[in-house]
């Protein structure tokens, strides 16, 4: 069906959008039943590229909290959400929700209309909003959802916190690294070499930083390899440049390897080995997974169903693949906590307290409980850790600025001795 692309008034307000339709005179009709007086109306072409935006986290639960606090009091959905739209700063979410507001008044239901938008909405989002309609209690499964929200917002902030300080310092340390290598050392080997000669013993290690010096501002690679110079002007470059643009390149397939199914899995198994941020990793997922689990619980969702939709949400391929295991073993007709009693990455407090849960039939109450001492457990890995990481880094810095300065300041100390005594 043709798409048209339009800019139409209502109330004395100016909105732009989209809409589909047979041809250009049905969908000014369909406008127009919406209380829409269309000014510009234009059929896409196809080649119209979508308007990318963001939609910070903080918006969606202050959006979310808003929206359920105007349902419970029985305000009407669509009016709702165009006030809300009003109140919005971020144009791109308002122009979202503007959107969703004619869905709701064309006869969609709110679930499918945030299914439009993945970009904002997730699909735990829109599959609690749906299961949230079907069973009349839309209010709260959007309190759940902006706690739920809040809850996930504020983890990333704190991991995107704790590894902030390091990845400047691993940074720096490697600017100063190469620096160093590249202007300060090679005046240092002058003095050296102008103080002891050519035939000079050193040591090892001032051998070994002079020639890593040598290597990275002289073309020794790009000189040596036969007719580079006629096609391209690289065998004159240093090598650091070479390295540098080969570290760039790698790092640009890496990560295209990475977004592939096979590889993203191999590097979140890899994560999983690596000693510290395993625990950070499996505690994050275990939370996640507990608090989500809960809520779509609550709010009516099958078993099977809130298994798929939570394993999306867990951030790791390999624990996702267990949770799919998992759900095989109950559509088999197995309890939950049984799969996951076997599982190398839920602990087994996990697995007793959602048997405790499957007993008494409070998993949802039990799981949030699990999700908020999990979310305690990450919290406090993270602090940890963080305490640690600036002296450590410090020491890095320290030790490789104190190693080049043992390197190169020993051997002219001795060397200036051997001379004076020689004089």
């Amino acid at each position: 069906m043709p798409k048209f692309t339009y800019t139409a008034t209502k109330e004395g307000k100016t909105f732009n959008g989209s809409i589909e339709a047979m041809d250009k005179h049905t969908a000014m009709e369909n406008l127009g039943r919406q209380g829409m007086h269309p000014l510009v109306i234009r059929e896409s072409s196809g080649k119209d590229k979508k308007k990318k935006g963001k939609v910070k986290q903080k918006d969606l639960v202050i959006f979310t909290r808003q929206l359920s606090t105007m349902i419970s009091a029985g305000v009407p959905l669509t009016r709702s959400l165009s006030t809300l739209q009003d109140q919005t700063t971020n144009k791109y979410f308002n122009g979202v929700i503007g959107v969703i507001s004619k869905d709701i008044e064309g006869g969609m239901s709110l679930g499918e209309a945030f299914g439009k938008h993945p970009t904002v909405f997730s699909d735990i989002y829109v599959n609690m909003v749906r299961a949230g309609e079907a069973g009349g209690i839309l209010d709260e499964i959007l309190k759940r959802l902006a706690t739920q929200v809040e809850k996930d917002a504020t983890m990333r902030k704190k991991i995107k916190s704790a590894s902030a300080y390091p990845t400047v310092i691993l940074g720096i340390t490697v600017l100063a690294f190469f620096g160093i290598m590249t202007t300060v050392i090679p005046k240092l080997g002058k003095i050296i070499k102008d103080l002891g000669g050519p035939d000079a013993e050193l040591p090892v290690y001032t051998q070994a930083m002079l020639n890593v010096s040598d290597f990275l501002i002289h073309p020794t690679i790009t000189g040596a390899i036969p007719g580079l110079g006629s096609l391209f002007p690289f065998n004159k470059l240093p090598n650091l440049v070479l390295l540098l643009a080969l570290m760039f390149i790698g790092f640009i397939l890496l990560r295209r390897y990475i977004k592939t199914p096979a590889g993203k899995y191999k590097f979140h198994s890899l994560l999983l080995k690596i000693p510290v941020v395993k625990d950070i990793i499996t505690k994050v997922a275990i939370a996640r997974f507990s608090r989500t689990f809960a809520s779509l619980m609550s709010a009516g969702v099958g078993v099977l169903d809130a298994l798929e939709v939570t394993g999306a949400a867990i951030g790791n391929k390999v624990i996702e693949k267990e949770l799919q295991e998992a759900a095989k073993a109950v559509k088999n007709g197995k309890q939950l906590s049984e799969p996951l009693a076997t599982s190398q990455h839920f602990p087994g407090i996990v697995s007793q307290m959602l048997a405790v849960g499957e007993e008494t039939g409070q998993i949802d109450t039990i799981l949030l409980k699990v999700a908020d001492f999990y979310e305690e457990e990450v919290d406090a890995v993270i602090d940890g850790i963080s305490s640690l990481i600036e002296p450590a880094m410090i020491i890095v810095l320290g030790g490789m600025v104190g190693l080049i300065a043992a390197s190169v300041m020993g051997p002219i100390a001795s060397l200036s001795q051997n001379v004076s005594a020689d004089n």
